[in-house]
């Protein structure tokens, strides 16, 4: 039937594929082999890997308070800051000795453009800090890849220098891999050398400070000389001199005067031991000191976590004490291999479903053409993913999910089509070739379309958009695999072994071919048999080979039977249904009244959805892997003292859980540094007023149905009746952080007013007593003890001592001064030099000493009470200065209770916040999560537009009409009936982030169906005006139109359904949470069935949202479409049959 070249629509690509059909199988091998190399090959991680453009200066300067490193360091480096193009928020802490400068710039910002950026900055900004700093600013940022991946603890009945020891073996062992960065140890006491000077000792033999250290130093180095030339031979000379132990320290002379040498050992005490505790870590109450594991970025981590964990066990084997406790905490791996794997069973669970519903529209041998395209696009998207440098994550990994059901869509057009060619008696190249070129331009355009509806999800700007570009991009990557597999491989492999009789076999098949089933059947069972006996390694290939017998036995005895129902009796009476419906709904009137009912129905959705609204969050919530208590003392409390009060809190918990210990993987306790919340960002500096106990818990399917949030509520009600701590107990969020659910940042110039009406707002919406709110509190603690030294300038004067020199003497006095450096084989350790501990903690004692210096008018050592030089004063300050955009900031926080809506019990906050009584230069405004939120929502509306402007445009483009696409895009905006309703029949919450995005989603998958509808009956109808001589489409009899939409509803009835039911149970196992282990049924005949888990909580809003829409829109693809298409040729011809 060649003559018919010119009569069929062909496509240039798929003629030449099937032209070259040995090319593009050898090409489908390739594929596969590089597509499992990618799959293994590609990192696998919890979360995407991306680099924020936050950079981060911190500036030690000790000695100096929150204010005065507010004004000394933190305003000059801002004022630079703000000159930096790029720039979107610039915010500052200062506090106690310490200052940190965060510059967050827009997300377009290259990271490295921006860190060098801000070193130019701070550059600049030199000049105007202090000259005795002892070190620079800091100038560094922070990707998540370079955040620990897991914690190694050590604990047991071991001495610090002990545990210390073998941390620092494991630290070895683990670095020498090579996918690690670094391993860093904490909770270790530091040694240092402390020379405890006697006061009353050094003021009796007139000895100062700078003495000691001017003599230690001395003595202690190590100076090249130069080089001599001995026989032709250049030597260098080097005079070696370094201390080489504590007694060679008290040995050395700090003074000498009328042949009597004062050593150190006389004015003071030299120890080695350990530097003052600032940090303590328990576990099961021993202490612990941790490796935090950091990996190499690009490389996987679960393999890199299995590498950490054999490295540990092999340490642990050969060298550690049988004793002593080695367990891994916050192990990233585990939930990783988790998310991942479910994920990945999802996908090969919707593939299964896919393919049985193939399998019952089209038969056996259509369903694996059709099929085909699952694995070929996924192993394509794998290989485009891997030279992407992009990582397997629960993002990406969702995309390739919701990409699911669609893969087939092409191929089940194109397959469906070229079967339809094959039974009008075309040639099987012929048919290949025909069927689908006929289909090729609006598969195309139907794929594009749905590209473009996810295209402007890749460009979602800030924090939220570096993790959710990874969806679009995978799905993109699939989709467009799944273009090529339809118009190149589907046509080969149909050119090659589609055959035109697909119906089902009956049960009384021949005998030859129940032997030759039989035959089969015996030798797989055979061979299972032996490999069971060829051990272990053998045993994944012997369950395979069972599984295979079994769905073999299946499909003949049980499936076979129920195709061949549903092709011989249900499907044409779905046909027949159908065809009358659609014969109903274009007939007479009915076409306006059935778009006229859409139009209601879509207005009484959403009327219905606003009577019962739904609770709204930003991102749904799921049962947490990590539950933490903050506990917080007044400022100022010691470290011992919060030690104290923490165990009591300790007890509370223990008591509290005891129950739920089965699904309790450990307790960490962790006083001091260490403490931050991880959901925000860290706490700089010492924190011995703060501790945190963290409770991890097994992965969610191992918890025998218990839940994590009940231990959560039982850790709250333990802990909410105590008196001497601030509590918080809070899960770690899903997904990036957003700040609290509650944040509320009060603006204003006066910081000591600034502090008291933070505290005002606060004790005025405790009275209010809003439902839901845990516990509000403020970032700036005012009560932090302090003393006010104030030198009397005219009384230094007339003893030549300056303010330095009276500030020199305290700080070393109690801080302590670095003089030197203590070398113990490679290690280094500090020489701490300052008074001995019973005079340091005692301010009179401190003030009570003598400044001693020689004069600068006689020569003479002089010395002066420090007392008769300052005045002190006893007051409170706060413990931090926080400032953003160069103005300084107190926010108020809390997180909300579980059970409450974060946004409804925001909106009683502001209604509360209305009636207190601002002050003039003050302001407040709702940020953290609620601003992210604000930010989602503008986005993804823009997206939603985006997505429909330029869905119509390419529609205009492939029809070249504005009908057409005004009917295409209808059938998107009506399909959110479906969403509306959905979520008013279940119930259920609404997740911003995530039914946002599914909307949008919806948008790209509903607009194929129109769209092969609606250019098949244009097709239809050409053929119609052809036959009939009609040049004008407009003079068409409305009968033809009406011939044309049956014809064209009733051949594309299969594909439609199919399409939306594929896309359907391609999400369902994600969306009821089922979740079945296809890698361990093969390896131990064990599917590990549960309902449930993380992924459902985070990705199910979304995968609902697309359900609910489906489903509606199919109808109102088969049936609204074509009533609409009606319509329109009906204005048309009565408009021409007026001016006729």
């Amino acid at each position: 039937m060649s003559s018919n070249n010119n009569k069929f629509r062909q496509f240039g690509l798929t003629n030449f594929a099937v032209d070259n059909g040995v090319s593009i199988l050898v090409l489908v091998f390739i594929i596969i082999l590089y597509g499992l190399r990618s799959y293994n090959n590609v990192p696998k991680e919890l979360f995407p890997e991306v680099v924020i453009p936050n950079v981060f200066i911190n500036t030690v300067y000790p000695g100096n308070s929150a204010a005065d490193i507010e004004n000394l360091i933190t305003r000059p480096i801002e004022s630079e800051l703000s000159t930096v193009s790029g720039i979107k928020n610039v915010t500052s802490t200062s506090m106690q000795d310490f200052s940190i400068v965060v510059a967050e710039f827009e997300t377009y910002v290259e990271p490295e453009e921006a860190l060098r950026k801000v070193k130019d900055a701070v550059d600049k900004s030199k000049s105007e800090l202090p000259t005795d700093l002892k070190e620079d600013p800091q100038v560094f940022d922070i990707a998540f890849s370079e955040l620990p991946i897991m914690s190694v603890n050590i604990s047991g009945e071991y001495s610090n220098d002990e545990l210390r020891h073998y941390a620092e073996l494991l630290q070895d062992e683990i670095e020498n891999l090579s996918e690690i960065s670094q391993v860093n140890i904490k909770g270790a006491m530091d040694r240092e050398v402390k020379i405890d000077v006697d006061m009353h000792q050094m003021e009796a033999l007139e000895v100062s400070f700078n003495d000691i250290e001017n003599a230690i130093f001395a003595e202690n180095l190590t100076v090249s000389s130069g080089e001599i030339v001995t026989n032709g031979v250049r030597r260098s000379l080097r005079v070696v001199g370094e201390i080489q132990n504590i007694e060679e320290i008290e040995k050395v002379i700090v003074k000498s005067e009328q042949q009597k040498p004062v050593f150190v050992r006389d004015i003071a005490k030299v120890s080695f031991g350990f530097a003052d505790q600032t940090s303590i870590a328990r576990s099961d109450g021993f202490p612990v000191i941790a490796l935090d594991v950091v990996k190499r970025k690009g490389t996987n981590l679960i393999s890199t976590s299995e590498k950490v964990k054999e490295v540990v066990e092999k340490v642990k084997t050969e060298f550690l004490p049988s004793k002593l406790k080695v367990s891994f905490f916050n192990d990233q791996s585990l939930e990783t291999i988790n998310l991942v794997n479910n994920l990945e069973n999802s996908i090969i669970s919707g593939m299964i479903l896919v393919t049985l519903i193939l399998l019952f529209f089209l038969g056996m041998r259509n369903a694996v053409f059709v099929g085909i395209a699952i694995p070929l696009s996924m192993l394509m998207g794998m290989a485009a993913l891997s030279l992407m440098g992009i990582s397997l994550n629960m993002v990406s990994l969702f995309g390739l999910i919701l990409a699911l059901g669609m893969l087939v869509d092409n191929g089940i057009v194109i397959v469906e089509n070229i079967y339809r060619f094959l039974q009008n008696k075309f040639s099987k190249k012929e048919s290949a070739k025909y069927g689908a070129g006929e289909v090729a331009v609006p598969i195309i355009t139907s794929t594009l379309t749905t590209l473009v509806a996810f295209l402007p999800l890749a460009f979602w700007p800030g924090l939220m958009g570096t993790f959710m570009k990874y969806l679009p991009i995978s799905l993109i990557a699939v989709m467009l695999s799944s273009l090529l597999v339809a118009l190149v491989i589907n046509p080969v492999f149909a050119s090659y072994f589609i055959k035109e009789e697909e119906i089902a076999q009956e049960n009384s098949a021949s005998a030859r071919k129940k032997k030759n089933f039989f035959v089969f059947i015996g030798a797989v069972l055979v061979f299972a048999l032996i490999m069971h006996f060829g051990g272990e390694s053998l045993e994944w290939l012997r369950n395979s080979l069972l599984i295979v017998a079994f769905v073999s036995i299946f499909n003949k005895y049980a499936l076979n039977p129920m195709v061949l129902l549903f092709q011989k009796h249900l499907l044409p009476w779905i046909n027949r249904i159908y065809e009358k419906s659609l014969k109903y709904s274009i007939k007479g009137k009915m076409p306006r009244w059935v778009f006229l009912w859409t139009v209601v129905l879509f207005i009484l959705s959403f009327a219905l959805l606003g009577i019962r609204i739904p609770k709204i969050e930003f991102f749904p919530m799921s049962d947490p892997m990590y539950v933490n208590a903050f506990i917080e003392l007044p400022i100022g409390t010691d470290i011992k003292t919060t030690d104290q009060t923490v165990k009591q809190i300790e007890e509370k918990i223990s008591t509290a859980i005891k129950g739920d210990m089965d699904i309790v993987e450990a307790v960490l306790t962790q006083i001091g540094e260490g403490t931050a919340d991880p959901n925000g960002p860290p706490d700089p500096g010492a924190s011995p007023h703060k501790a945190r106990v963290t409770v991890s818990f097994i992965p969610e399917e191992q918890r025998n149905g218990k839940s994590s949030t009940d231990v959560l509520n039982k850790m709250r009600d333990a802990v909410k009746d105590m008196v001497d701590a601030k509590i918080v107990v809070a899960p770690n969020e899903n997904g990036p952080p957003t700040g609290k659910a509650i944040n509320i940042e009060v603006e204003g110039d006066d910081i000591d007013q600034l502090a008291i009406l933070s505290q005002d707002i606060i004790n005025f919406l405790n009275k209010a007593a809003v439902p839901g709110v845990e516990e509000l509190q403020s970032d700036m603690q005012i009560g932090k003890p302090e003393y006010i030294i104030q030198v009397d300038r005219e009384a230094a004067n007339r003893y030549g001592v300056s303010t330095w020199n009276v500030a020199d003497v305290i700080r070393t006095a109690i801080y302590g001064r670095e003089i030197s450096k203590y070398k113990v084989g490679e290690d280094e350790y500090p020489m701490m030099l300052r008074v001995s501990e019973e005079y340091r903690n005692k301010v009179e004692a401190v003030l009570g000493q003598k400044v001693t210096f020689r004069s600068m008018s006689t020569g003479q050592i002089s010395q002066v009470p420090l007392a008769s030089l300052v005045t002190k004063t006893y007051t409170t300050s706060y413990n931090a200065v926080k400032r953003k955009n160069q103005k300084r900031v107190i926010t108020v926080f809390s997180n909300v209770l579980g059970g409450y809506n974060a946004n409804e019990v925001i909106v009683q906050l502001k209604d509360q916040l209305k009636q207190f009584p601002m002050p003039n230069n003050f302001k407040y405004k709702f940020t953290g999560e609620q601003q992210e939120q604000a930010e989602a929502m503008a986005f993804l509306g823009n997206a939603f537009l985006l997505a429909m402007l330029g869905i119509f445009f390419i529609l205009v483009l492939q029809f070249n009409s504005i009908v057409a696409p005004f009917i295409i895009i209808s059938s998107v905006v009506f399909s959110t009936i479906g969403v509306f309703l959905g979520y008013f029949t279940t119930g259920a919450d609404i997740s911003l982030v995530m039914t946002g995005v599914g909307v949008i989603s919806l948008a790209g998958i509903v607009v194929n169906n129109a769209i092969v509808l609606v250019d098949y009956t244009n097709l239809v109808v050409a053929r119609k005006k052809s036959e009939l001589g009609i040049e004008d489409a407009g003079k068409i009899p409305p009968d033809v139109i009406r011939d044309a939409l049956l014809e064209a509803g009733s051949t594309r009835l299969r594909p439609v359904l199919l399409t939306a039911i594929t896309t359907v149970l391609g999400l369902i196992p994600l969306a009821l949470g089922f979740n079945f282990n296809f890698f361990t049924l093969v390896s131990d005949l064990d599917p590990q069935l549960y309902f449930g888990g993380q992924n459902a909580s985070f990705w199910g809003p979304m995968a609902w949202t697309v359900i609910y829409g489906l489903v509606f829109s199919t109808l109102l693809t088969l049936i609204i479409v074509p009533a609409m298409y009606y319509l329109a040729f009906r204005i048309k011809y009565k408009v021409v049959d007026r001016f006729r």
